[in-house]
C-alpha cells in the first residue's frame, strides 16, 4: 500500500520533457546540414577545393549550439532575470565594436566581430535578438496589469527602439533590426492586446499609404540602369514591383530564386539536382536556401518545411501557454516570435512576397551565430518546459 501511494506521489511530481519538441529541432537542423551540403557543395569546391566546406563549419556550430542548449536547459530561471539589462548593454557594446580593429568586412559589410584566437566571427545581431527577448520578458512581467495603462505600452514600445538603431545605422542591417522591434511587439501583443490592435491598424494604414507611394515615385522616376535606382534600399523596392526590368541588377537574386522554385515543380528535381545552385543564386546555402528545397524537392518539400515550423511553433505555444508564471511563459514567446518571424520573412522574400532583404531561414540556412543564438534560445524553451508538471501539459 505505501509503495502504491509513492508511486501516485511520483507521478504527480513528475516533470514534463518535450521530445516531439526536440525531435523536430533535431530533425530541422539535420534536414539543414543535408540542405546545406547540397546548396554550397559546387561553390564550395570552386572556392575551398572541399565540396563540404560550409557542411563542415556549419556542424561545428551545431555543436556548440547544442552544448549552449544544454547549458542553457539546467540554468535556472531566476538568472535571466539578473543578466537581463547586462545583455541589453552587452549587445550595444558589441555592435558598437563593428566599428572597431575586430571589425570583419563581409560582402561588403561591416557586421560581424573577429574572436581573438579563435578564427570564429560573431553577429552583434544574434545577441541583441536575445537581449530584448529577456529585457521584454522582464519588463513586461514585472509591470503585471500596469502594461495596459498608455505610459508603460508606450515606453515597452520604445524599449527595442535604441538597439534597432544601432544595428540599422551601425551595421547597415535592416532585416535584423526589423526582426528586433518585431520581437519585442509580439511579446507586447501577447501581454496586451488591446493596445496592440491600434497599432496593427496603424502599421496596416501606414503600409498601405507606403506602397502607393513607392508606386508612384516608380512611374516618375526614370531608371537609372534597367528598373535600378540610385538609392539601393529603393532599388530593391523597384526590383520586387518588377524584377524582370532589373534581372541584371538587384532583381537577379530574386528571379533566379523563382526559377529555381518554379522548375521543381510539385514533386522537385531530387536531392542534389539542382542547376540554379550552379552560380546562378547568389549565396543559395544561406538566405535563398529555400528555393533550392523547393527545386531540389519541389513544392511537396517546401510545404513540408512550412509544416515542421508549424508544428514546432504549436509545441512553443503550448508551453508558454502552460508555464509557471510569466516571466517563463514570455521568455517562450520571445523564442518563438523570433523563429516565427525569420522563417516568414525569409519565404515571403525568395517567393518575392516582400522586398529582398537578408534574412535566414532558421535551423537550415548556413550561418555559425544564427545557430548558436538560437539553441542557446531553445535551451531557455527546455528550461522552461522542464518546470512544468506532467499533469499540467495533458
Amino acid at each position: 500500500m505505501e509503495e502504491k501511494r509513492r508511486a501516485r506521489r511520483k507521478e504527480k511530481n513528475e516533470y514534463f520533457f518535450d521530445y516531439s519538441l526536440l525531435f523536430l529541432l533535431l530533425f530541422l537542423l539535420g534536414f539543414g546540414l543535408i540542405m546545406i551540403y547540397s546548396a554550397s557543395s559546387y561553390e564550395a569546391f570552386q572556392a575551398y577545393q572541399d565540396a563540404a566546406h560550409y557542411l563542415k563549419k556549419q556542424l561545428v556550430a551545431i555543436c556548440v549550439g547544442l552544448v549552449a542548449m544544454v547549458a542553457a536547459t539546467r540554468i535556472p530561471l531566476g538568472f535571466w532575470r539578473y543578466v537581463a539589462y547586462a545583455s541589453y548593454g552587452v549587445s550595444i557594446v558589441l555592435i558598437l565594436l563593428v566599428k572597431s580593429p575586430l571589425g570583419v568586412q563581409s560582402h561588403g559589410a561591416y557586421r560581424w566581430i573577429g574572436i581573438p584566437g579563435t578564427g570564429f566571427n560573431l553577429q552583434p545581431a544574434e545577441v541583441a535578438k536575445i537581449a530584448v527577448i529577456l529585457v521584454c520578458a522582464l519588463l513586461l512581467s514585472n509591470m503585471k496589469e500596469n502594461v495596459k495603462r498608455w505610459g508603460a505600452w508606450i515606453f515597452m514600445m520604445i524599449v527595442p527602439l535604441p538597439l534597432a538603431a544601432l544595428i540599422y545605422f551601425v551595421t547597415d542591417n535592416l532585416s535584423s533590426a526589423i526582426i528586433v522591434i518585431a520581437i519585442a511587439w509580439v511579446m507586447i501583443f501577447i501581454s496586451s492586446p488591446t493596445f496592440m490592435r491600434y497599432v496593427v491598424m496603424g502599421g496596416g494604414a501606414l503600409s498601405g499609404a507606403a506602397a502607393i507611394v513607392f508606386y508612384v515615385v516608380q512611374k516618375a522616376q526614370q531608371p537609372v540602369q534597367e528598373g535600378e535606382s540610385q538609392n539601393f534600399r529603393f532599388g530593391r523596392i523597384l526590383a520586387w514591383l518588377d524584377p524582370e526590368a532589373a534581372s541584371r541588377g538587384q532583381g537577379f537574386q530574386t528571379v533566379q530564386g523563382l526559377y529555381a522554385i518554379g522548375s521543381g515543380g510539385i514533386w522537385g528535381k531530387g536531392l542534389g539536382e539542382s542547376i540554379q545552385k550552379m552560380d546562378f543564386v547568389p549565396e543559395a546555402q544561406n538566405d535563398m536556401i529555400f528555393s533550392i528545397i523547393c527545386e531540389e524537392l519541389g513544392l511537396f518539400g517546401g510545404g513540408a518545411v512550412i509544416i515542421l515550423f508549424i508544428m514546432l511553433l504549436w509545441r512553443m505555444m503550448r508551453i508558454a501557454t502552460n508555464a509557471r508564471d510569466n516571466f517563463s511563459a514570455l521568455l517562450v514567446t520571445g523564442v518563438m516570435a523570433q523563429i516565427a518571424v525569420q522563417a516568414i520573412l525569409n519565404i515571403a522574400v525568395v517567393t518575392n512576397t516582400i522586398p529582398n532583404t537578408g534574412v535566414s531561414l532558421p535551423f537550415i540556412s548556413y550561418g555559425g551565430t544564427s545557430v548558436v543564438f538560437l539553441l542557446a534560445e531553445m535551451g531557455i524553451v527546455f528550461g522552461v518546459a522542464g518546470r512544468i508538471l506532467q499533469k499540467d501539459m495533458r
